[in-house]
């Protein structure tokens, strides 16, 4: 597995999502991840499925200090008493004692950063939490959350694949020793018609999903948490660190626009950070 080395966290490179899986679903996918080589879980409480991942997690073969597990706190939970008490009620779904990262999952703008993160500094000071970060995080939000606690912010969990511009707040990451993790590389499913990337992954015997995730992983600090459900689709998504994209076909893939509907639904973060639900 590689890793990506940002504030003392080593993170898998890449990982499994799990939003908008659960029960059964959820379990099957992250045990068969696990059983394939994966060892980065990603999962939120939002996502109601913290049990399930915590369920395939236990019932695998792999030891739990090999499998790194990211967790979100929703922007409900912000104030410093309520980060505390749902911290612990993800630990007491996932059944684990720690987790690798705790994220904010979204910033609110009637929630100063500096008290969610001060909670979340404490936990880790308690060990329950080794590392902490946040989530759809604009550069200007995150060099803010930097500022306001003494421990590391590790990572910032955004939307970017090659239809999302995300050069600026990867440039940032990279220069302060973050990682950026990118949610949803494949665009929702909107690669795999991709004629450039097909194009492209034709020369290397690859799909336009791998072409997408290796054009993430191929950049300085990024990780990738591609969702699957099939074993087919994760070893796929996997098998991405056996080739390279010349510095050509990086630029063709950063051009990228995608349709209009893709350029629409890229402004839906912008939306939702604006809105103090």
């Amino acid at each position: 597995m590689h890793y990506v080395s940002a504030g003392n966290a080593d993170i898998p490179t890449l990982g499994v999502g799990t939003f908008q899986m659960d029960g059964g679903e959820c379990r099957e996918a992250v045990r068969t991840a696990l059983e394939l080589g994966y060892r980065h879980v990603d999962t939120a409480e939002y996502y109601g499925n913290e049990a399930a991942v915590g369920d395939a997690i236990a019932a695998s073969a792999v030891d739990r200090d090999d499998v790194f597990v990211t967790t979100k706190v929703w922007r409900s939970n912000l104030r410093a008493d309520d980060v505390r008490r749902a911290a612990r009620a993800s630990l007491d779904r996932l059944g684990l004692d720690f987790v690798d990262l705790l994220l904010i999952h979204w910033p609110h703008p009637r929630v100063p950063v500096e008290e969610t993160l001060g909670a979340m500094a404490g936990l880790r000071g308690e060990g329950v939490v080794e590392h902490v970060g946040v989530s759809n995080f604009t550069r200007s939000q995150l060099a803010r959350a930097r500022r306001a606690v003494d421990v590391p912010i590790v990572a910032d969990q955004v939307e970017y694949h090659p239809y999302k511009d995300q050069r600026e707040l990867r440039e940032y990451c990279a220069d302060n020793d973050l990682a950026l993790t990118a949610y949803s590389p494949l665009a929702r499913g909107d690669v795999l018609d991709d004629p450039i990337l097909d194009g492209i992954g034709d020369s290397y015997g690859k799909s336009p999903a791998q072409v997408a995730l290796r054009w993430l992983v191929q950049q300085e600090g990024v990780v990738a948490i591609p969702k699957a459900r099939s074993r087919d689709h994760l070893e796929a998504n996997l098998d991405v660190f056996d080739f390279s994209l010349s510095r050509a076909e990086m630029r063709r893939i950063r051009d990228r626009t995608g349709s209009i509907g893709r350029r629409l639904r890229n402004q839906l973060p912008k939306l939702v950070r604006s809105f103090p639900l």
